[in-house]
């Protein structure tokens, strides 16, 4: 069975999502022919979304490196890039078993009514997994990462419900539920700092969000022109000749426009899926809310969370650098930002201004644990027999989160009886958010 499942994940994002959205459209009663429609549309929305981001990491990606080095940045810790978590998570036994835990625990947790997400995202299991992993690593005991398992995939559904509407209203995704555990992970961070800025004078008092900036800047507001003009600056920056920079800064702005529409294949692949789901609960479920746990993918195309995500590259070198303690390089990570800060936008209400300072913090945040996990990170690729190269101590900024460091302090410093205060936290808050308070409601 595992050997099956390996080489079921081996088929790549690309094959395997397509597949299991085909065959959860048929469960839910979809017709053979939109089933197999929808898995497809999924399936190049996000071929188109790996390609976008490719591009971004080999253009914006090779400047920032070429930057780095122009600069003298003596940081030892390399930013080895979250994008090599499903792989590295997926090639071990670990990685593969999450498939089928997830998936019947969450099941049951669905039909308990303690959760309301019905997660789909089989990719993103891998962030639970690397949390497992993690565990495993620091107490060379597979049981114990298994049980890290466990209550990192409550902790998912957890934060997937609790955020639900607030995001889903933003983005105007109905019946969607982000599960993207290393985004929602931002919000928890994003929540008390806007309650902060709403207290700061001057600072409540600016409005700005993407449509206004447009309108107050005309096409200097546009997020295309936005994209031309940080890539032209780190194009600059990089020492690029005139025409190095020039298409630097075009294939920037084709990154900003086309990015919303590679999620918009996404969302017109899932939606025959959503109405069938909410058919499916309406009468299976007692008219039980049930929404369907999908990848912050479906975030990233929006013009604030783009806008951001490039503003951030340079912010991060800079905080860097200039951090003292800190010891990683942003580099893996730079073009994976809008994945860690795309669910925070909506609590920032889509103003670009809290949102970039907001996220500049939760940046200083990120730096300090992936220094501080470097040296367990590094065994965690060595244990998955994962080829770090000559890089010595490697990290990944957007791996440098609170639920990982939650678990590996907790287990440090109580081992079995840290994960089990975990998952009745969690387990406590799942049962109150969907049961008690909704009875009270």
């Amino acid at each position: 069975m595992l050997e099956v499942l390996k080489w079921f994940i081996s088929l790549g994002s690309t094959v395997f999502l397509p597949v299991i959205i085909c065959i959860f459209g048929l469960v839910l009663g979809v017709k053979l022919s939109k089933a197999i429609m929808a898995g497809i549309t999924v399936g190049i929305g996000f071929i188109g979304l790996n390609l976008v981001i490719g591009l971004l990491s080999s253009s914006l990606g090779v400047a920032i490196q070429l930057m780095g080095k122009k600069y003298g940045f003596s940081l030892s810790v390399m930013d080895i890039g979250c994008g090599v978590g499903g792989p590295l998570a997926f090639s071990t036994t670990m990685g593969i078993l999450i498939i089928p835990i997830s998936i019947i625990l969450n099941f049951v947790f669905v039909m308990l009514g303690w959760t309301k997400t019905l997660n789909v995202d089989i990719w993103n299991f891998w962030f639970p997994a690397f949390i497992a992993l993690t565990i495993n690593a620091l107490t060379g005991k597979f049981w114990m990462g298994i049980a890290a398992m466990v209550v990192s995939l409550m902790l998912q559904w957890l934060l997937a419900d609790l955020f639900q509407e607030k995001i889903s209203k933003f983005f105007n995704y109905p019946g969607i539920a982000i599960t993207h555990m290393m985004a929602l992970s931002g919000v928890v961070f994003a929540i008390p700092i806007n309650w902060l800025f709403d207290r700061i004078p001057g600072l409540n008092k600016i409005d700005a969000d993407t449509d206004t900036i447009q309108k107050k800047f005309g096409i200097f507001g546009d997020t295309v022109v936005i994209g031309l003009v940080i890539g032209i600056a780190i194009g600059a920056l990089a020492g690029y000749d005139f025409a190095k920079i020039t298409q630097l800064g075009m294939e920037t702005a084709a990154i900003m426009k086309l990015m919303p529409k590679m999620v918009a294949m996404f969302m017109e692949g899932l939606l025959p899926i959503c109405e069938s789901a909410k058919e499916f609960t309406d009468k299976k479920l007692n008219g039980r809310k049930v929404n369907i746990g999908m990848d912050a993918a479906l975030t990233v195309g929006h013009p604030a969370v783009m806008s951001a995500t490039l503003l951030m590259v340079p912010i991060s070198l800079l905080l860097a650098i200039i951090l003292p303690g800190n010891q990683v390089l942003p580099f893996g990570d730079l073009a994976f930002y809008a994945f860690a800060i795309c669910l925070m936008i909506p609590f920032f209400r889509g103003n670009i201004i809290r949102t970039i300072i907001g996220c500049a913090m939760y940046m200083c945040t990120m730096l300090y644990l992936s220094t501080w996990l470097a040296p367990l990170i590094t065994k965690v690729f060595k244990l998955a027999h994962y080829n770090v190269g000559t890089s010595g101590t490697v990290s990944s900024v957007n791996c440098g989160l609170w639920p990982v460091a939650l678990f590996v302090t907790m287990v440090d410093k109580l081992g079995v009886i840290g994960i089990c205060l975990i998952g009745i936290a969690v387990l406590s808050l799942l049962i109150y958010t969907n049961k008690i308070r909704v009875k009270a409601n």
